[in-house]
């Protein structure tokens, strides 16, 4: 028989039940707790971290604001500041205020008119404004973007303000320093057009990368992108090639004068060549200046030729002056007639060498060589000598003979024929042959109006210099004939001893 239940042991045990679960509560709320303090601490530490990364982040923002001069703001929508921040570290007096009570006209309508835009469109507006800063009046680049609230209406405004007078500054200087470009690199292409240097680069493969005038026959067009391969002729191509690729190598600048061969001649050109260095110093190609000598070396050559013709021609001349005392010696009367005889030949050779000086050794124009010997009668009022003959050019071994065979025509005449008396007229014309003759040229001397003329008796130094002279010396036909209305003179030269001008 199973005893009694007692009641204090029923409520005994369901007190203990309850402990336990107590226990179980508690201990599961102090694992809660270590839980809660462990992701304080840890929450905590990200806020601190955190914090110091936006403090860092502000940091950086007021610095890039301040360094570019941004003001930045927000306005609610009456336009009344309800934040700001100046790279002045002013603006606190702003705040609560609006436009209308900080703003100036004319910029203030302006202004106002742009950001009440951006608060009923809620589209974003960029513009330009001056406005009064406390150095004076600076341009600012103004930015209005909208701000939304919770029901995603446009409660308000964020602008950004840039000073804009740095930016302005430098694009006014960039523009002077552009127009000093311009008008340097004007001036400089200028000047190389107006000379025979041409400035031109090329890489590391000599491909021509630019050039400032056209050369070798080809236009600037057609040289850019071209190699020397392409460009230079193959007799020159190698010691050109070879001096250009010494600069790359060895990076000194290198010099030689060379000739290119250009259609049917030969141009000579004073060739400098230097490597051509980027930002780091190596050697990315080569920059070049080439002077055209050409002329130069032609003036070099004609000048060692005029050497070598002026020691013959000064044998030559002593020679024929040697002569000329000799021959005027053996026909004149008296002391006084040869001085006056030979100095009047010795002047006619100096004029035709003048003339020649002047030409460079040349050549000489027939005309002035006519008019060299003969200017005296021409400068009368009423001239006694018709010239009259296209241009032609003597070459310079044809001038000397030629002109000392016009003063003895020309004495002869002012002694016995048509220049000794007023009425007297002498005509020199001269043509280019006809090409059934064969020849040269036609040079006719003939006198009228003068005393009537006779055969010499004796054949003197004036006659031999135009007769045997002409004909040795230029071999020339000569026809001297003594008629009676005057003296007539035909000479007919070579092709080979003149040109046309």
């Amino acid at each position: 028989m199973m005893p009694a239940q007692d009641p204090l042991f029923g409520a005994a045990r369901r007190l203990r039940e309850a402990n336990d679960r107590l226990r179980r509560e508690v201990a599961a709320h102090e694992a809660t707790l270590r839980e809660l303090e462990v992701a304080r601490r840890d929450l905590e530490v990200r806020v601190a971290e955190r914090t110091k990364e936006l403090s860092i982040v502000t940091a950086r923002f007021e610095t890039a604001l301040r360094g570019a001069k941004i003001y930045v703001f927000s306005q609610d929508r009456d336009l009344r500041y309800t934040w700001f921040y100046s790279p002045r570290g002013d603006g606190a007096d702003m705040l609560g205020r609006t436009d209308d009570e900080i703003l100036s006209s004319p910029e203030r309508d302006f202004i106002v008119a742009v950001k009440r835009r951006v608060l009923a469109t809620g589209s974003p507006q960029d513009c330009e404004v001056p406005c009064v800063v406390p150095d004076g009046r600076a341009p600012f680049a103004l930015r209005v973007d909208p701000t939304f609230g919770p029901d995603n209406a446009v409660d308000g405004i964020m602008c950004a303000a840039i000073d804009m007078s740095r930016i302005r500054s430098l694009e006014s200087e960039q523009r002077r320093l552009a127009d000093e470009l311009r008008t340097a690199l004007q001036r400089y292409q200028t000047a190389l057009r107006g000379s025979k240097v041409t400035v031109f680069t090329q890489d590391r493969e000599l491909r021509y990368t630019s050039i400032s005038n056209p050369i070798l026959g080809r236009r600037i067009e057609g040289i850019i992108g071209q190699t020397d391969e392409c460009l230079l002729p193959l007799e020159n191509r190698a010691s050109i090639i070879a001096l250009k690729t010494d600069a790359l190598e060895s990076g000194i600048p290198q010099h030689a004068e060379v000739s290119i061969a250009e259609g049917s001649g030969v141009r000579w050109y004073d060739l400098h060549v230097e490597p051509l260095r980027d930002d780091a110093g190596s050697i990315v190609g080569l920059i070049c200046a080439s002077v055209d000598v050409t002329e130069r070396k032609e003036d070099e050559a004609h000048l060692r030729l005029l050497m070598r013709e002026l020691t013959h021609r000064s044998k030559n001349l002593l020679a024929i002056i040697e002569a000329m005392a000799r021959q005027t010696a053996r026909s004149a009367g008296s002391i006084d007639a040869f001085v006056d005889q030979f100095g009047a030949r010795i002047q006619a050779l100096a004029t035709s060498h003048d003339l020649l000086v002047q030409e460079s050794w040349h050549g000489v124009l027939l005309h002035e060589l006519v008019r060299s010997q003969l200017g005296h009668y021409l400068d009368r009022g009423e001239s006694q000598v018709i010239l009259n003959g296209p241009a032609i050019v003597l070459k310079p071994e044809v001038a000397q003979s030629l002109g000392l065979a016009f003063h003895e025509l020309a004495a002869n005449a002012a002694r016995f024929g048509a220049l000794s008396v007023a009425a007297g007229r002498v005509a020199v014309t001269w043509q280019r042959c006809s090409e059934t003759e064969g020849r040269g040229l036609e040079i006719l001397w003939s006198e009228d109006g003068g005393p009537k003329v006779r055969e010499p008796e004796r054949r003197g130094f004036g006659r031999m210099v135009i007769e045997r002279s002409l004909t040795l010396s230029l071999a020339a036909d000569v026809d001297l004939a003594f008629a009676p209305a005057g003296v007539r003179c035909r000479l007919v030269l070579p092709a080979s001893r003149f040109s046309a001008q």
